[in-house]
């Protein structure tokens, strides 16, 4: 592992007030619109007015700083202590819709709950499934998160799905102008002011973007200044069987999603994961969830979007993201501050979107370089058909329609059908082994004897 001047690993520098805030807020600004997506849609599902969605979106940005201060700070055996950053898990999304229509949020909030203290009671468990997961693995894993995500700057780039005008040449201009704008700030500038790039491109867009009258700051003055996030604001959580069997597959997914994702930024900072680091991870995962079902939230990962800020601006110090972990706790004690983010339009988004996504498909591919194709002509295969198949929800999403519906959670996410793939072709090919020794894959993973 590579280590500082004052012989720190860059993992665990920790860098100036000033920097810690900007590098965090790019952070905070980069996964901002997936952070919100999710309320927004159980609060439409549940029917709620306009002064409890709005309650329920600070509700989960202040858990969502927990939950990244869990993870990055850790405290007992709980947090990985990488730059990772927690969010709502869109897998989520669809069997919340289904229990916000039948049994409202409290029946949400009771099956998140015990999904996360399922998730926290199974991460010993899971983790021992870390041999499994060599370069050959890890790769086609990471490049299938990056080109799964690239969709989604694609459609902020053309104005966010829904927009009437969609597509809009002036939307795609100024996703090109913020694209262009990081590009030139990497190529002409080192140090601090490339580091920040993205930031930098994002602020070039919302001036690009206020005169052509993109930005809407209507509802910063009618935002209250406080909101205070109180447990079981919407009742005491309802415990249904059935919805809790499937949160609990929820988080079986998550498991494997944020493995992929922890294993993508151990790459990028030059940490290695093994089972150890992976435990303390997933038990984040889980008791950020419990704590969810709490505090009016939702089932929480890490956040894919965000590893590619950390490969794009190339800073590893976990204690950035812990800064934006604090950002959004404020944010959701401060409706107006977080009212005001919210009105970074989703074409400005979408130029860093499509960088940032980029840099984690690249990422994977710099992982496979790794991998022996040569001597071994069976990973091409392995690579091949899992981002094959993690890819068929991304370009044909209606394709596992006539699945049974139990199957959908898996189904709908080409991340966890390509992590399964690629798992399983390469015991198949390989014991469980990647195109090394068992060596090898021991030091790759961080396992020891």
């Amino acid at each position: 592992m590579a280590n500082t001047n004052h012989g720190v690993a860059p993992v665990d520098e920790m860098l100036p007030a000033g920097k810690l805030f900007l590098y965090g807020l790019q952070h905070v600004l980069a996964m901002y619109a997936g952070a919100v997506a999710v309320p927004l849609i159980i609060a439409g599902a549940a029917g709620l007015n306009q002064a409890q969605t709005a309650f329920l979106i600070n509700a989960d940005l202040f858990t969502c700083g927990i939950a990244t201060l869990l993870q990055t700070l850790g405290i007992w055996k709980i947090g990985i202590k990488i730059p990772v950053i927690q969010g709502v898990t869109f897998a989520a999304v669809t069997p919340m819709v289904i229990m916000a229509k039948q049994g409202g949020l409290t029946m949400i909030f009771g099956s998140v709950i015990v999904a996360g203290l399922f998730t926290f009671l199974m991460a010993p468990f899971f983790s021992k499934l870390i041999r499994f997961f060599p370069p050959i693995v890890t790769g086609s894993i990471i490049t299938i998160i990056g080109v799964s995500l690239l969709p989604v700057g694609v459609n902020w780039a053309a104005g966010g799905v829904g927009n009437k005008n969609f597509g809009s040449l002036t939307f795609i201009a100024v996703a090109t102008i913020v694209l262009l704008a990081i590009l030139l700030i990497n190529k002409l500038f080192k140090g601090f002011v490339s580091h920040i790039a993205v930031l930098l491109g994002l602020v070039v867009g919302l001036i690009v973007a206020m005169p052509l009258g993109l930005v809407n700051f209507s509802g910063v003055a009618s935002a209250p200044w406080i909101g205070i996030d109180t447990p079981f604001f919407y009742g005491f959580p309802t415990f249904d069987l059935g919805s809790i069997i499937a949160m609990i597959l929820v988080m079986l997914v998550v498991m494997v999603e944020s493995t992929g994702d922890f294993l993508a930024i151990g790459e990028m900072v030059g940490k290695k994961i093994g089972e150890k680091e992976l435990t303390a991870g997933l038990r984040a995962d889980g008791l950020a969830t419990a704590l969810g079902g709490i505090f009016n939230a939702f089932p929480y990962t890490a956040f894919a979007q965000n590893v590619g800020l950390v490969g794009l601006t190339g800073v590893k110090s976990r204690f950035v993201v812990a800064t934006s972990g604090v950002i959004l706790v404020v944010m959701g004690l401060f409706p107006k501050l977080a009212t005001i983010i919210a009105s970074l339009p989703n074409a400005v988004l979408g130029g860093a979107g499509i960088a940032m996504f980029g840099i984690v498909a690249a990422s994977g591919i710099k992982t496979l370089a790794k991998v022996d194709f040569e001597k071994n002509v069976n990973n091409i295969f392995i690579v091949a058909i899992s981002i094959g198949i993690g890819l068929i929800p991304v370009v044909v999403p209606n394709f596992f329609q006539h699945f049974p519906a139990w199957s959908q959670t898996i189904m709908h996410s080409g991340i966890t059908l390509g992590s399964i793939t690629a798992i399983v072709l390469n015991a198949f090919f390989n014991g469980g082994k990647g195109a090394g020794d068992l060596d090898e894959l021991k030091a790759h993973a961080g396992i020891r004897e």
